[in-house]
Parts: structure tokens; sequence; C-alpha cells
């Protein structure tokens, strides 16, 4: 079933043509279908790391070609798109706040709270996570389980480039308010992010909590504490702050998964 999925995917791909024939456009409904269900995702852990299906991406940007313009009212309020919404929030065991929109074809597991927020199309968000006031997931991020995002934060999405990672958010992370993760970066489970870190490809994140600093990019370890920070980098006109990230500790193992921000930072002596 998969293969031929991948086949008709693959091959409507590389000749849009093919979106004519009823067999393409039912191939693509499909994988839009199981992402929705969670059937599929696109992106999956692997071993210690995740592996993009890049396939599955090319069906959600077909997707867009094959549905059409329609008007869309929600009592006093009128829409215009190509995009259906989901809506079966009571049979998945899921809570949504007034004002909280789903797209079709982003998967939500039991026991995830929306507020007032976003989820868009080929998203993942897995059980128990809340996505709070003005929150974004874009299109195809994972998140993974018991995950906090805050109020304003900003995960982003990307489906092209193809092989371009989506943006993952694994377990048991506390992503604090006006956040924002895109480009691809990768939170390891339980880490946390102070409130307004800025995180994308080419952000400088560093470790200063040892002797010596340690720089990463593209990926914040499991457990690390996360707050805004900057270093100075030399231009033609003179020497100016440039933003980066700064790892100040570790999340103690005593404290509880579910623990505050405010909490967090506490514990590394950090003032809030």
């Amino acid at each position: 079933m998969i293969t031929e999925l991948k086949k008709l995917i693959e091959a409507a791909w590389d000749d849009r043509s093919l979106l004519e024939y009823t067999e393409y456009c039912e191939a693509i409904e499909t994988v839009i279908m199981q992402l929705d269900r969670g059937e599929l995702r696109v992106a999956e852990p692997v071993m210690n790391s995740w592996a993009t299906n890049e396939w599955i991406k090319k069906a959600v940007i077909l997707y867009f070609p094959i549905r059409q313009m329609e008007e869309i009212k929600v009592g006093p309020f009128t829409y215009h798109d190509k995009m259906k919404l989901k809506t079966n929030y009571k049979e998945i065991g899921v809570r949504v706040v007034p004002n909280a929109v789903t797209r079709y074809g982003a998967f939500l597991a039991k026991g995830v709270i929306l507020m007032p927020s976003y989820v868009n199309i080929g998203a993942y968000v897995d059980e128990g996570t809340m996505i709070d006031t003005w929150a974004t997931v874009g299109s195809c991020a994972q998140i993974g389980k018991h995950v906090h995002l805050s109020g304003g934060v900003g995960i982003g999405g990307v489906l092209e480039p193809l092989q371009a990672s989506p943006v993952i958010i694994e377990d048991n992370c506390f992503i604090g308010s006006r956040a924002i993760v895109v480009e691809g970066v990768r939170v390891e489970r339980e880490a946390v992010l102070g409130a307004n870190v800025v995180l994308t490809a080419s952000t400088k994140i560093i470790d200063v909590s040892g002797s010596t600093p340690i720089e990463y990019k593209g990926i914040v370890p499991a457990r690390s504490v996360v707050i805004p920070g900057s270093y100075t980098k030399s231009f033609p006109a003179g020497d100016f702050q440039v933003p980066c990230a700064l790892i100040i500790g570790q999340r103690k193992e005593s404290t509880d998964k579910k623990t505050s921000l405010n909490d967090a930072l506490r514990d590394n002596n950090v003032a809030v």
C-alpha cells in the first residue's frame, strides 16, 4: 500500500499533468488522510536521530493544486481558502478552546489541548501536549508528548526544499513565551527554552555552564535550560552584538517534567 502510494506521488511530482487523473488525486488524498490520523508522519524517530519522508512532503504540496477555493462560514466570520479544517475533536479526545484552528492533515493525539492557536497541515502533535494562546505549529513540525508551547510561541513550518528537516520538539519540552524555533532546529527531550529564545539553523547555541564554552547549531541537547544571549561580532563598521542562545545548565533529575519555566530557571540561578 505504502509502496504504491509513494510510486504514484513521485510520478505526479515529476509530471503535474498526471493530477488530471483520478488515481493520482486519490493517492494524494489518501496520504493526507493518513497524516490526519497519524498513520503517516513527515518525519520519524530513527535510532537516536530523525528521518524525513520527502515523498510525504511532496504529497502535502501536491494537495494544494487539487483543492478548489471555497467560502467557509463560521458564525459571523467568512473565510476563503482551499483547505479543509479538522473537525473530529470530540472523537479523538482533544480539547479545543474557541478560536483554535487546525487544518485537516495535521495529527493531534489524545489529550492535546489547544488554546486559541493554529496548527498547520502535516504537523504531528503527540499526546498530552498544550499549545497555548496564539502559539503556532507550522506545516510538518513534529511536537512530542507532554510538551508545553507557551503563549505566542512560533514553531516554524517547512515544505520546501524537500530535503529540509522540519522543526522537531521532543517529549516533555517546555518552550517559553514568544520563543521562536524555525528552519529544522531540533530541541531534544526535556529541554527548557526561556522566553524570547530564537533558534534558526544558523543560530549559535552556546553551552556556558562549564569552564569552556561548547557551541552547537541546529540542535538543543536533551535537558538543557536555554536563555537568550548575545556575542560580539566584527563587521566593517565595527563590533556589534549578535543574538545567540545560551545553555546555562541542565534540568535537574529531581524536577518534575511538567515544571514551570520559572522553576527551571531558578534552579539554574537565573532571575525571573
